[in-house]
Order: structure tokens, then C-alpha cells, then sequence
């Protein structure tokens, strides 16, 4: 790269002159007869992102760091990572803040991995997860890379205090005092301490820690610390000294919040600029509402394993949703929709439905007939030779309707071949798990079928013709014999009246 157009950079950057300083950063980056090398992009992008977040062009600092970051040579991943997520937290962010807060812990070359800690703890305590927070505190705390950890147990005090925890509190708050620190500082300290006392009935401590925050006369009361000083005062006068209150209105602040219009700090720990160029800290200045529930050991924070940290962490969590009764009803949510689900899916199985579909394997079978995958198991080679052959390759189909049944269905298609004719074919399915295979195909004929419908017809047709016959028959004989009887009584009249006759004449003859 240009080394001479970085310095000039650098030494723009070293006088605050951060316009100039970031156009020379991209003046180098771009000079076409001295492009920068891999690893040195990653680090001229580092460092016109930090001069964008000094210009409070946070957006476009957050691309810069990206880009820097996509420089796989750049071994600078902690620091630019932390930037980004100071950068996403003066946006208010938190949620990617806190992100790459986490990938700059976790790269371990990063040396002051106290600093993405504090980050992100603070971003954490932003969206309310004041137990999380604390295990980040406790971290930048423990750091041997932390030169102050003042503000860490400051600020692990004020989480202890948001899980109702003041005891805890008063421990944080006095350890941090075994530190130098600012006046100011110290003197926000006691007063935080004096709250802490309060907060667990310890009123003569109280009043002495409050004092010493006023002593001076450079420190004012934030209106709650008044109300907790005022109590103690009251508390002592009326001789209950020790007499432990209900939680007061508790201090938030800290020491690490931002405010609207922050003074974000950058990291130069590698390719470092000018340290003079590092300025303020990553200050927040709202209230934190999260309640959350006590642990039951006053040292926890400082001898527990990150491991059971976490999962204590979870478990704040997990009660705070019981409290609210938010986890019994998501299971009832859950199981009624499985119940619902359970129930369609069985109403469509019965139904003959299934996946894949009747339509969906036909439509397989005809895109190869010859695949062993869309026939059922244990169909013969021979019989799927038999089928496939029946299917002129290249046909589009389309399926006029299908007879569904639960363990078996007949699908009836009809298939345009290349030359443009038609042939309608039967295709027979039965069940597979929930879809669907093939177990037969025939070509199907309509005239067929009517024909043999027309046939039965006929037949019982002439069934009902011959009986007709029959009993036609069977008249026709009565008729006959009936005539015959009649004339042989005819003849036998006849007879009589011959005989009658002949007896008559013999009787005149005589």
C-alpha cells in the first residue's frame, strides 16, 4: 500500500482532524499503483471506521468494520468486533451489539477482552437481562488485562441490586473501593453503597456511606439516593438503626451508560494511531426495571464456574416466565395445535390422502416408467417391464380423476404422445406409509366398458323375454286342453242324443 498517503492519515488522525484523516484512508485504499496487500485492507478499513465513529457516522462506520472483518488476513477480529459493537450500540442496537461483543471474546488473541465485556454487559442490561449482564461485569471484572475494575463492580452492584440481591450489592461496591479510582468516581460509589445499605436495612451504614459520597460538596444525590438518605436518617432517629426496609427505588445508572448523544470509544490496540485518539468511555445513563430472583450465595459471582453462571442465568429466565404463567400457556397453545394437526392428518389419511399424492406418483411414473422407485415393493421385474411398456415415453399426462379409497385408489389418465394421440390408461395404487406407490397399470378402454355394461343388460334382458315365453306357453296348453275337453263333451252329447233317438224308433216300431 501507500505508506506515505497512511501516515499522512495517521497523523491526521493523531491531530483530531478526522475528515481528512478518513478521505487519506481511502485515498490509500484505492491508489491503483499501490493497492493495499491482504491484512492491509482489513487494517485501512479498521482505521477509517474508527474515524467514522468519531464523527458519530455510525452507520457508516459499521460498514467500514464489516468490510475490515471480511479481510481474513487481518488478525485483528477481538478489536474490530468490539468497535462494531460499540458502533451498533450507540444506535441502540443491542441485540447486534451484543453479537459481536461476543465474537470479540471469543477470539483469543484479543488482549483487553474486559473491554468488549463491559459492552456487553451494558447492552444487556439494555434489554433488561440483568442476571446475563452481571456474568459479563463479573468477566471484565476478573480480566488481569483490566488496569480499572472499578467500573465492573460498579456496575456488577447495580445488576445484584436489579435482581433484588443488595446484600451482593454491598460485597461488589466494597470491593470495588480497594481500588484507585477518581473522585467522582468514589464518590458515586459510596452513594450507590449508601442505597445498598438501605436496601438491606443497614441504616447506620448508610447514612456514613452517603455522607462520604457529599463530602467534598463536588457530588449531588440523584433523587432516589435523597429519598434512601433521607429514610436512613429517619430510621436512625427513631432508633432502628437495623431495622432492614423494603427495596428502595434503586440508582441505575452506573457508571458505563450511554446517553443520547454518546462519546463512543475505539479500540487502536493493534496498529495502534494515537492513544491520545482514544477518548471518553462507553457511558449509558438510563434506569433498568428488570427484576429478577436471588441466588442464595452472597459470593457466587466470584467463585462460581462460567458454566454454572449460565445456567443460572437461564433459569432467571425460566422463573420469570412461570411468574407469569407465560410457559404453562404456550404448552397448552402447543399441545392443542398438535391435537388439531393430529386430527386432520388422520381425517385425510382415511380420506385416501396422502404425500406424495395419487396425482403426484402418476405424474412420476409417467416421467419414468421404468423406475423401481415409484412401484410397490415386491413387484416383479417382469411386471414392471409389463407396465412400462405401456407408456409411450415423452407423454404429457393428465389426470381426469381419481377413486380414492383408504388403502388402495385407481387413478384414470389421460396421455397425449409426441404424434399427438390420446390413450387413457388405469393406473392402480395402494398405501405406503402415508403416500402412495404404483401396483398396476392397464390401458383403459371406455367403449369397453360400456360394451360389457350393455352386454349384462342384454342378458338379463332375454332372461326376462324367456320367462315371458315360458308362461305365454304354459297359457296356450291350458287353452288347448281346455278346447279338448269341451268337444269330448260335445261328442258325448252327441252320443246320447243318437241313442235317445234309435230307443225312440224302436219303441214306435213295436
Amino acid at each position: 500500500m501507500n505508506n506515505e498517503l497512511f501516515q499522512q492519515a495517521k497523523t491526521a488522525m493523531g491531530a483530531r482532524d478526522y475528515n481528512r484523516a478518513y478521505d487519506l484512508f481511502m485515498q490509500c485504499l484505492n491508489d491503483p499503483e499501490n493497492p493495499p496487500a491482504p491484512g492491509e485492507v482489513g487494517l485501512i478499513y479498521h482505521q477509517a471506521g474508527n474515524c467514522l465513529v468519531k464523527l458519530k457516522s455510525y452507520y457508516e462506520a459499521i460498514e467500514a468494520y464489516t468490510k475490515s472483518t471480511a479481510d481474513s488476513e487481518y488478525d485483528a477480529v477481538g478489536t474490530v468486533n468490539c468497535n462494531l459493537g460499540m458502533a451498533y450500540a450507540a444506535l441502540r442496537d443491542w441485540v447486534n451489539a451484543v453479537k459481536h461483543f461476543e465474537i470479540a471474546v471469543s477470539d483469543r488473541n484479543y488482549p483487553t477482552p474486559y473491554k468488549a465485556y463491559m459492552g456487553m454487559g451494558n447492552a444487556l442490561l439494555k434489554q433488561g437481562k440483568s442476571a446475563e449482564a452481571g456474568v459479563a461485569f463479573r468477566e471484565a471484572a476478573l480480566d488481569e488485562s483490566n488496569p480499572d475494575p472499578t467500573k465492573a463492580l460498579l456496575n456488577l452492584g447495580v445488576c445484584f441490586m436489579a435482581l433484588n440481591r443488595p446484600a451482593d450489592a454491598v460485597a461488589s461496591y466494597e470491593s470495588a473501593l480497594q481500588f484507585d479510582m477518581s473522585s467522582d468516581t468514589r464518590n458515586k460509589l459510596y452513594a450507590s453503597l449508601g442505597q445498598a445499605y438501605v436496601a438491606t436495612g443497614q441504616m447506620d451504614q448508610a447514612v456514613a456511606a452517603f455522607e462520604r459520597a457529599i463530602a467534598d460538596k463536588t457530588y449531588f444525590l440523584s433523587d432516589s439516593a435523597s429519598v434512601d438518605y433521607q429514610r436512613a436518617i429517619g430510621a436512625i432517629s427513631q432508633g432502628n438503626s437495623e431495622n432492614t426496609q423494603s427495596l428502595p427505588a434503586i440508582d441505575m445508572s452506573g457508571l458505563d451508560v450511554l446517553s443520547d448523544s454518546p462519546a463512543v470509544s475505539v479500540e487502536h490496540e493493534a496498529y495502534v494511531v494515537d492513544n491520545q485518539a482514544v477518548s471518553g468511555d462507553y457511558y449509558f445513563a438510563d434506569q433498568y426495571a428488570h427484576q429478577g430472583d436471588p441466588m442464595n450465595n452472597a459470593d457466587y459471582f466470584f467463585e462460581a464456574s462460567d458454566q454454572e453462571l449460565e445456567q443460572w442465568s437461564r433459569g432467571v429466565v425460566k422463573l420469570e416466565r412461570k411468574r407469569r404463567g407465560v410457559g404453562l400457556k404456550i404448552l397448552v397453545v402447543i399441545i392443542l395445535l398438535l391435537l388439531a394437526a393430529l386430527g386432520a392428518g388422520l381425517y385425510l389419511y382415511l380420506q385416501g390422502y396422502g404425500y406424495p399424492t395419487q396425482e403426484a406418483m402418476v405424474e412420476r411414473l409417467f416421467q419414468d416408467p421404468s423406475s423401481s422407485d415409484v412401484y410397490v415393493d415386491g413387484l416383479s421385474e417382469k411386471d414392471i417391464q409389463d407396465a412400462s411398456s405401456l407408456i409411450e415415453p415423452g407423454s404429457t399426462i393428465v389426470v381426469d380423476g381419481v377413486s380414492r379409497g383408504t388403502t388402495a385408489s385407481t387413478a384414470y389418465v389421460t396421455a397425449t404422445t409426441p404424434e399427438g394421440g390420446k390413450v387413457t390408461y388405469e393406473v392402480d395404487l395402494v398405501r405406503n406409509l402415508i403416500g402412495w406407490k404404483v401396483s398396476n397399470v392397464d390401458l383403459y378402454f371406455a367403449s369397453q366398458h360400456s360394451s360389457a355394461e350393455s352386454s349384462d343388460q342384454q342378458s338379463q334382458g332375454s332372461v326376462s323375454e324367456g320367462a315371458s315365453a315360458a308362461g305365454q306357453d304354459s297359457a296356450a296348453a291350458s287353452t288347448s286342453a281346455g278346447s279338448a275337453s269341451a268337444e269330448s263333451a260335445s261328442a258325448g252329447s252327441a252320443s246320447a242324443e243318437s241313442a235317445s233317438s234309435e230307443a225312440a224308433s224302436s219303441a214306435s216300431a213295436s
